[in-house]
């Protein structure tokens, strides 16, 4: 009786909206996959298949992990932290295989998936302890720098894979340091001091990375790869116009002039089929979805609560502001997908997970006895 009330419990505080969401992103995402393989007729392509399995794995992994006290996470967090590891160096092995230019996807058989997209979860849950546990020392530059210390591994290893994914979790450190409490002085300062070291860093960037940033700052320059993208991406939402040319009558998808239009560039494909229209509308949805997800931080019931739903919630504001910016131009060319919608197995079945790990944190700020 006692586990059947909890249960009631459970499903009266759900946020049916964050429920609703991720559904209607399936609906979009699935028909948009659709879309950028058609020709004339529909065709049940391997990744509208993948898609729509994906996301029926990822909503009962998402329901699993929504039934999981949270809490529960804190006494795993170094064996959480080995796996991770283990799950990046698993790509240098006869398992891991090359795509699109970096040796970051690990082979299945059937499939391919990505260790840093399960690295960006349990990157937030043992960060988060971290920081709850010792956020006093936030208040002096030797916190700051330890926390900082205590990251890096991971946000090195993943760099070596893949930026995109490397600037993900980086955003996730700085916004979780800040939401901890770390000293005002000593945060700006040393951000002040990490943007005066950019060049440094560019100059370590590897040959096809410089290249993205090159042709970001050089936007004219169509001889850059990267810049032909984004031509092309901004000619396919320009020519959407309000209302769009119509759903599977894109043209710059179906001439093979948008690169990689199921998934980096599949919000281009939104806005030349179904115009500003379509395209404010998934951003407004995003907007949505974001508004819930700030709720529940500022709801939580402890410090590791709000840091879990801070962290996890910055990973998907920065990959979708990175995504539609980058089809726009005012962001460089990173292949950060866009959350839910851009075609991926991995990253669909990742994102549920962590929606249902924020749900957790925002059904168990409701009941009182957990």
């Amino acid at each position: 009786m006692r586990r059947i009330n909890y249960l009631k419990d459970l499903i009266k505080n759900i946020d049916r909206i964050l429920l609703i969401l991720p559904a209607i992103f399936a609906v979009i995402s699935i028909v948009m996959i659709e879309s950028t393989v058609y020709d004339g007729e529909l065709v049940l392509s391997r990744d509208v298949i993948i898609q729509f399995v994906a996301y029926i794995i990822g909503f009962v992994a998402m329901f699993v992990m929504l039934l999981f006290d949270y809490h529960q996470y804190m006494s795993i967090t170094k064996i959480l932290y080995v796996l991770s590891v283990i799950f990046m160096l698993l790509v240098y092995t006869p398992l891991g295989i090359e795509q699109y230019g970096s040796r970051a996807w690990i082979s299945l058989g059937v499939t391919t998936f990505q260790p840093c997209e399960i690295v960006k979860i349990t990157f937030v849950l043992i960060f988060a302890k971290y920081l709850s546990e010792h956020s006093w020392e936030l208040l002096k530059f030797k916190g700051l720098v330890k926390a900082v210390i205590i990251a890096a591994p991971l946000i090195l290893l993943v760099l070596v894979e893949d930026m995109g994914n490397a600037l993900v979790i980086t955003f996730m450190m700085i916004i979780m340091i800040y939401a901890a409490g770390v000293n005002g002085k000593i945060y700006w300062g040393c951000a002040a001091a990490v943007c005066a070291s950019l060049p440094v860093v560019y100059m370590l960037m590897a040959d096809h990375q410089r290249a993205r940033i090159d042709a970001f700052l050089n936007p004219n320059d169509l001889s850059l790869n990267a810049n032909y993208q984004v031509w092309h991406s901004k000619i396919a939402i320009g020519s959407g116009g309000f209302f769009g040319k119509g759903l599977f009558q894109g043209e710059q998808k179906s001439l093979n002039y948008l690169p990689v239009a199921n998934s980096d560039f599949i919000f281009a494909v939104i806005c030349e089929e179904l115009g500003f229209i379509g395209g404010g509308a998934v951003i407004g949805l995003y907007g949505l979805f974001m508004y819930r997800i700030v709720k529940i931080a500022t709801k939580a019931k402890d410090t590791y609560g709000y840091l879990i739903v801070i962290g996890l919630g910055s990973m998907f504001f920065f990959q979708i502001f990175e995504n539609i910016g980058m089809t726009m131009g005012i962001m460089p060319v990173t292949g950060i997908t866009l959350p839910f919608i851009s075609s991926g197995g991995t990253s669909v079945i990742m994102n549920m997970i962590a929606l249902g790990i924020i749900i957790s944190v925002g059904i168990r700020s409701k009941i009182i006895n957990f």
